[in-house]
């Protein structure tokens, strides 16, 4: 092999390494944010930044947050919230335009909540109907999509709203009542309670039912509101890696992915991720993976797009081929 031929092979591998973006080894397939669409942009990169454990979304809404965090990022899940979405053929449209990544589809957000809350609020009768008129025929659609039950409080309430939905279910259909791929459960309070509430659902639709393959749960939000930051982040540290080893929990998403003069009064602003410069709070560090992902508390995104690290990446290839070129 000549020497121009040598040099040659040499820079076509350094241009392939240095234009190839850098890839996210360390996503947690079940974690994810429950998005409420931050508007800055350092706080975004942040989230989607090479190490990020996160692989999916939602925010409540069947339209992504496209601008924010583009589709090859994290994969996206609609959430159709209450009957007059149930039955809209935009939202249908929208839903069904979404890109090949989103799969699964959330239902009726909890309808046994007030609209003051940001629940639903509709009766186990209305939904039932609604959700085989309306929800039921996305499984059998072009996309075959995979749907998930109403998802409630995670309160008595919730669980005797899903008694009620689920006999209305079988009084309009008798033989196949309402069926769901997943269930998407709602989680506010300390582990203990997470843990029982868990359990309770797993024995309502699976061990209290003759299943082939036992339904898989997501909790699409979860978080320990008004207490303390100490607390908080103790729950976390337990809540992890108890729903990362639990076989029946599929997906999870911590409600705080905003900083913590955007939190609300409810929750109060120990559960958010970032803190009001945009620097990770304790509880923020410890979601996207700690210190040994590369996440520290107080850290900010950089502002970097992937533009960017292709504009960086260019820079740093002309000033390493001269090198090379001169060291040849």
């Amino acid at each position: 092999m000549s020497k121009t031929t040598s040099r040659r092979n040499l820079l076509a591998i350094l241009t392939i390494t240095l234009l190839t973006p850098p890839t996210a080894s360390q996503k947690n397939t079940k974690r994810g944010i429950a998005y409420l669409g931050d508007t800055h942009s350092a706080d975004n990169n942040l989230l989607l930044s090479t190490n990020t454990p996160l692989s999916w979304y939602y925010n409540w809404s069947p339209n992504p947050a496209s601008q924010q965090i583009p589709s090859e990022s994290l994969a996206f899940a609609p959430l159709i919230h209450g009957l007059d979405e149930a039955s809209s053929s935009s939202v249908s449209s929208a839903i069904n335009s979404l890109p090949s990544s989103s799969t699964h589809l959330l239902s009726f957000n909890e309808p046994d909540g007030t609209t003051s809350s940001g629940g639903s609020s509709i009766s186990p009768s209305d939904a039932a109907r609604s959700y085989i008129d309306h929800i039921v025929p996305y499984r059998t659609s072009s996309r075959k999509w995979s749907i998930s039950h109403p998802s409630t409080t995670g309160s008595p309430n919730g669980l005797d709203w899903l008694r009620q939905f689920n006999a209305s279910c079988y009084d309009i259909d008798g033989e196949n009542g309402c069926p769901t791929d997943f269930i998407a459960a709602h989680w506010y309070g300390n582990f203990d309670g997470l843990a029982a509430w868990l359990g309770t659902l797993d024995e309502f639709y699976n061990k209290n039912q003759s299943r082939e393959t036992p339904l898989k749960i997501w909790v699409t939000e979860l978080a320990l509101p008004q207490q303390d930051a100490e607390a908080t982040v103790s729950m976390m540290n337990q809540s992890l890696p108890f729903l990362d080893g639990l076989d029946y929990v599929e997906k999870y998403a911590w409600f705080g992915a905003f900083r913590t003069g955007d939190a609300n009064e409810w929750t109060g602003d120990a559960v958010a991720l970032f803190d009001n410069g945009g620097g990770l709070t304790e509880l923020g560090a410890l979601y996207m993976g700690g210190e040994a992902s590369g996440y520290k508390e107080g850290q900010k995104g950089e502002g970097a797009s992937a533009g960017a690290v292709l504009r960086v990446n260019g820079a740093l290839l002309a000033c390493m081929a001269v090198f090379l070129v001169m060291c040849m």
